[in-house]
């Protein structure tokens, strides 16, 4: 062994020095630590945020809360599958009628859409079929129907990309090789193409999922019972507006939480074998 290998072989193994990183976490738990004591010292009611917390009415809104979001996500997921089919179908006249859908309710805040669906009856007065059925609009479009309409027509659009963005990822020789023994365009999507797409859709799902569980709170202002809206009825009597906007933050984290974890196992179901595969791809890359 040459002297070089040998001193080479003696040096010491010096980990960097992370003086800087440590500085900031000090300055960021400082930050945090006199933040909790503020709230703490400030003049906030903890007894009341306590009372509060599993108080019937807080319990029913985030009941309603819940239902909501599972309501407008289910109805912008179907929109969404639909629209993107027929965002990339051959006929023109199909695919432009989902490109103005996908346009239009992107486009209109979601706020503005709830307060047209819950005022419509300024332009309809009646819906139905002429003389054979009609009924006064006010008592269709009820705020869980506004809510719902305005929530999940805006999720469709959204969704829509979402789905089209997945069913891309896909190799177009699939639905080559599905057309070669006879299988139509639809069937091909939803028995070849939409189930390996899911891999793609599913973590962008879950976060507008997570996200309609916040902007339900926007359904208040047309006085769909909510949770904020619960929050506010009980604020408008006792005065006591921090102590309740705290419980209504309390139990949306709380949900966004629960949901949180719902999409990390929903997530590992879909991608059931892509990471053992992607594996054994960098071993044989790196072999």
């Amino acid at each position: 062994m040459s002297q070089a290998s040998s001193s080479a072989m003696r040096l010491e193994v010096v980990p960097p020095k992370k003086i800087g990183s440590n500085i900031l976490a000090a300055v960021c738990v400082l930050l945090v630590l006199l933040i909790v004591r503020s709230f703490w010292l400030g003049q906030i009611e903890w007894s009341v945020v306590g009372e509060n917390l599993f108080a019937r009415p807080i319990l029913v809104g985030l009941v309603s809360t819940i239902v909501m979001t599972f309501a407008a996500m289910g109805l912008g997921i179907f929109l969404g599958v639909c629209a993107a089919i027929m965002r990339m179908s051959n006929n023109w006249v199909i695919r432009s009628i989902a490109i103005g859908y996908i346009w239009l309710f992107r486009g209109v805040p979601a706020l503005l859409q709830l307060l047209l669906w819950f005022n419509l009856a300024l332009i309809f007065p009646t819906i139905g079929f002429g003389d054979t059925f009609s009924v006064r609009t006010v008592d269709v479009m009820t705020p869980f129907a506004a809510a719902l309409l305005g929530l999940g027509i805006q999720q469709g659009a959204y969704t829509a990309e979402v789905v089209r963005a997945g069913i891309l990822s896909i190799d177009k020789g699939q639905m080559e090789a599905a057309a070669a023994i006879g299988m139509t365009r639809l069937r091909a999507l939803w028995r070849i193409v939409l189930p390996q797409a899911m891999r793609v859709i599913v973590p962008p799902i879950g976060n507008e999922t997570i996200g309609m569980i916040k902007l339900t709170s926007l359904a208040s202002v047309i006085q769909y019972s909510e949770v904020l809206r619960k929050v506010q009825e009980v604020y408008y009597v006792n005065s006591r507006v921090i102590e309740l906007l705290i419980v209504a933050a309390f139990w949306y984290m709380v949900l966004v939480t629960i949901f949180s974890v719902v999409q990390i196992y929903i997530e590992r179901y879909f991608s059931q074998g892509w990471g053992s595969a992607s594996r054994t791809e960098q071993v044989e890359a790196i072999a």
